[in-house]
């Protein structure tokens, strides 16, 4: 029933292969792949680049047999010769050159983990099956197109699943979106230490033109939104004020802290100092501003 999936290997095998030659013939950071890869210790670091094209050439030839019907099955064999190649190179990397990259399918430094090994054992079962095939792609796709399609982009999709050096491609936004649809982080946001909060206020214009008004250590803190609050006790002519600093809780800008000088009999803000005034007072202040009469 499923006798015609070998039939559609060739595909998949010329599709990963031809992505592989372009990287170590056409791309311009070829050279560098090359240099980081195991073969600059396998043949030496000046042979490394020829030996990396000639693997390209080698990788669009037989991709090109491939996605010819009438060469099977040896380009099967090309390929089960070629992909096994593969696992022989990934043994010596892991071996000998355990911080080299693989330098498989992106120029992207990627050392040889288990997802490569996987990836290659991959191609090879794809390759026996291509070799064993016992009619051309195109038929098969003429007859089963549904299914062929499925079949190729669930083997795509491990292909991708497998290759590290392409995470950036695919894994990375959705990585990015899941973040975005789960919204991991408490609905508080971050829990910034208070300490860096404080350092942030020490070193604000806003500080060293009031500090000398404070009578009292640091009282209370909470958050409202975007702010840190910092309360103390201060002068204000002759009485005495709460003073309510406004810090930045999620970013660092010392410019943007704020002061308030609360009445804390009556509630009312008797007096602020800012230094940017194009930046909003915090809702609270603005709330126990006095209304002018």
């Amino acid at each position: 029933m499923l006798s015609w999936i070998p039939a559609v290997q060739p595909l998949l095998l010329a599709a990963v292969l031809l992505w592989s030659a372009r990287l170590k013939l056409a791309h311009p950071q070829a050279e560098a792949a090359a240099r980081r890869s195991a073969l600059a210790q396998l043949v030496g670091e000046a042979r490394a680049l020829p030996a990396y094209r000639a693997v390209g050439a080698v990788e669009a030839a037989v991709a090109v047999a491939l996605l010819v019907p009438v060469t099977r099955p040896l380009s099967g064999y090309a390929s089960a010769a070629l992909t096994t190649g593969f696992v022989g190179y990934l043994i010596y990397a892991r071996v000998a050159a355990p911080e080299s990259s693989c330098g498989c399918l992106s120029a992207t430094r990627t050392p040889v983990k288990w997802r490569a090994f996987a990836r290659a054992a991959l191609l090879v079962a794809a390759s026996v099956l291509a070799a064993t095939a016992t009619t051309g792609w195109p038929a098969v796709l003429a007859a089963h197109r549904g299914a062929a399609a499925a079949v190729l982009l669930a083997e795509v999709a491990a292909v991708l699943a497998l290759s590290a050096e392409l995470d950036r491609h695919w894994l990375d936004h959705l990585r990015q979106l899941r973040v975005r649809l789960t919204h991991p982080l408490p609905s508080g946001g971050f829990d910034i230490p208070l300490a860096s909060t404080v350092e942030q206020l020490h070193r604000s214009p806003v500080w060293h033109d009031t500090a000398g008004l404070l009578t009292s250590d640091l009282r209370e803190h909470w958050d409202e939104q975007e702010w840190r609050l910092l309360l103390f006790t201060a002068r204000h002519g002759e009485h005495s004020v709460s003073a309510v600093y406004a810090v930045p809780r999620l970013r660092y800008e010392p410019a943007s802290v704020r002061l308030a000088l609360v009445d804390e009999q009556t509630g009312q803000t008797v007096a602020t100092h800012t230094t940017t005034p194009d930046t909003p007072l915090p809702d609270w202040v603005r709330d126990r501003q006095p209304v002018a009469a």
